[in-house]
C-alpha cells in the first residue's frame, strides 16, 4: 500500500511538472503573447483592391431616378406630417441607422436629406462608418464573411484599419469626436478618398451636422488591425456620445427615426433621453418611428418575458418607452429599399412648406 501510495503521488507530480514545462514552452515560442493577453502585431493584413466588393458605388440608389414601388398609408403619412411640422418649427430630426442602410446603397437618399435640412443628426455604429468609409475610398465595401473567416482574412484590410486608426488616432489628441475625426481625414487627404461626394459622415460634416458614432469594443474589423489604438477610439466615441446627447436634450417638438439598428442605436437613444430628462430638460412631446423587416404586430400592447418581441429593442426602447409620458411612437416593417425611398419622396414634395418655416 505504502509503496502504490509513492508510485501515485510521484505520478501526479510528474504530470503536474510536465504540464508546467508544457504552459512554459507554448508562452517561450509564442510571439503573439504578452502575459496573459493576446499582442496584435503579427496580424497579417492585405490591400483593400485584392477584395471582391458585394456593395459598389455603381450599384447606389440614384434619389429621384430610381423606379421604386410606393409603400405607406395614415400612419406612415402622419410620421411625415410630425417631421415637416418639427423642421418648420426648427426642432430637430435624429436620423439612427445600422450598416446595412449604407450597405443597400442608400447613402445619397441620406445627403440629400442632410442637405435640405431634414435630417439635423446622424448617428451609427462602427459598421456604419466603416463601410461609408470604404466606399469613400474604395468605391466598394462589404466582403464575402463565410468565406474569409475560413483561413483568418475576414476584416484584415490595410487601408481601411490603417486609415480609419490614424484619423481616429489624430481626432483624439485634438479632442474631436469619432465622426468628426474621420470627416477631417477625408478633408486633409482628398487625394485617397475620390468618392467623398457619396460619403455621409463627410457631406454631413461639409453642411455642418454633426454624425457620431457609438462603439462597442470588438465589434469592427478596425479594431483587428495592427495600429488599433482602444483609447483614442473609446475618446472619440464618448466625444460623439456628449454631442448625441445635446441632439437629444433638444428633441422637444422633434422626431428621432431608427432605421435597421436592433442594439447601438436603441441603447444609446435610451441613456442619452434619461440624461437629458435627468438635467432637466423637456423631453416627452417627441415623436420615434422604427423601421425595420421585422413584423411586430400590435406593438403598442404591453406583452411579457414569454414572448421573444420583448427581447427586441427598438420596440421598448425608441417606439413605446420613450414616448410614455407624451409624444408618439411608430413601428414600419418594410425594406430599406422601399422605406427610404418613400420617405425622401414625400418630404421632398413638402420642401417649398418647410423653407417658409426655420430650417438651420
Amino acid at each position: 500500500m505504502g509503496n502504490n501510495a509513492f508510485r501515485s503521488g510521484f505520478s501526479i507530480k510528474l504530470l503536474k511538472l510536465k504540464s508546467l514545462f508544457e504552459k512554459e514552452a507554448i508562452h517561450v515560442k509564442d510571439n503573439n503573447v504578452i502575459g496573459d493577453r493576446l499582442d496584435f502585431s503579427n496580424i497579417k493584413t492585405y490591400p483593400v483592391k485584392e477584395r471582391r466588393n458585394l456593395v459598389t458605388i455603381e450599384n447606389m440608389a440614384r434619389p429621384g431616378e430610381d423606379r421604386v414601388p410606393d409603400w405607406g398609408g395614415e400612419d406612415f403619412d402622419e410620421l411625415i406630417e410630425s417631421i415637416i411640422e418639427a423642421r418648420t418649427a426648427g426642432r430637430p430630426v435624429i436620423w439612427s441607422m445600422g450598416a446595412h442602410v449604407i450597405k443597400n446603397g442608400l447613402s445619397r437618399y441620406i445627403i440629400e436629406l442632410i442637405k435640405r435640412g431634414f435630417i439635423t443628426h446622424v448617428s451609427g455604429n462602427g459598421a456604419v462608418s466603416i463601410h461609408d468609409f470604404e466606399l469613400a475610398f474604395n468605391g466598394g465595401t462589404s466582403e464575402d464573411v463565410p468565406t474569409a473567416i475560413e483561413d483568418g482574412s475576414f476584416g484584415m484590410w490595410e487601408e481601411t484599419g490603417r486609415w480609419m486608426n490614424e484619423a481616429l488616432k489624430a481626432g483624439a489628441e485634438k479632442g474631436m469626436g469619432y465622426g468628426e475625426s474621420l470627416a477631417v481625414y477625408v478633408e486633409n487627404h482628398p487625394e485617397r478618398f475620390p468618392y467623398k461626394d457619396d460619403c455621409v459622415f463627410y457631406q454631413a460634416y461639409k453642411n455642418g451636422v454633426p454624425a457620431t458614432y457609438h462603439i462597442a469594443i470588438g465589434t469592427d474589423i478596425i479594431h483587428q488591425h495592427p495600429t488599433v489604438d482602444f483609447g483614442a477610439i473609446g475618446a472619440t466615441s464618448g466625444v460623439d456620445f456628449h454631442k448625441f446627447c445635446y441632439s437629444v436634450s433638444r428633441l422637444e417638438g422633434g422626431v428621432f427615426l431608427n432605421f435597421g439598428s436592433g442594439v447601438i442605436g436603441p441603447e444609446v437613444f435610451l441613456k442619452a433621453l434619461s440624461i437629458s430628462r435627468n438635467l432637466g430638460y423637456a423631453t416627452y412631446k417627441i415623436t420615434t418611428a422604427n423601421f425595420d423587416l421585422v413584423d411586430l404586430g400590435d406593438y403598442r400592447s404591453r406583452i411579457g418575458y414569454d414572448d421573444p418581441h420583448y427581447y427586441y429593442r427598438p420596440r421598448k426602447n425608441i417606439v413605446n418607452r420613450p414616448t410614455s409620458k407624451g409624444g408618439k411612437g411608430w413601428h414600419f416593417c418594410g425594406d430599406h429599399k422601399v422605406t427610404i425611398p418613400n420617405l425622401y419622396k414625400k418630404l421632398v414634395s413638402r420642401l417649398p412648406e418647410v423653407e417658409k418655416g426655420v430650417i438651420g
